[in-house]
């Protein structure tokens, strides 16, 4: 009889745990589905005419020596190891545009500042090869 109890007791634990568990797994699944609905991508040819038309915040990812050797005009520096969107907090992540070597790190980046003003942030698709690839200028 004690074993029974012991038995039943054991399993609704881990059954219990188990819940926990899913519904952790849950949250964790929203929480990404959100960041990546967050985050947009844009084409450098869509970007070229919006800095043309002006108000656009370019914001490079790179290292200082990446940056260096050459960037998009206008563009400012913010390593992603040190990034923080604070530093943004007075520019419109819609109007931000942010940028690396090849996508990746901007879209690191992009999801920190989604996440911080709570709206959509904007990364270059294919960072600045694409640019580059598209034939638009870069500052060297």
């Amino acid at each position: 009889m004690i074993r029974a109890a012991l038995g039943c007791a054991l399993f609704a634990g881990l059954f219990a745990g188990c819940n926990a568990v899913a519904s952790q797994d849950e949250q964790i699944a929203a929480d990404v589905s959100r960041a990546a609905t967050q985050v947009d991508t844009i084409d450098a040819d869509t970007l070229a005419t919006r800095i043309a038309a002006g108000g656009v915040k370019l914001i490079d990812v790179r290292t200082p020596e990446e940056f260096a050797d050459g960037h998009i005009a206008g563009a400012v520096n913010m390593p992603v190891e040190t990034f923080d969107p604070a530093r943004l907090a007075d520019a419109d992540p819609t109007k931000t545009v942010l940028y690396c070597r090849s996508g990746r790190r901007s879209q690191v980046a992009a999801g920190k500042l989604a996440a911080a003003t709570d709206k959509t942030a904007v990364h270059l698709d294919g960072g600045i090869l694409a640019w580059e690839a598209a034939g638009q200028p870069v500052v060297r």
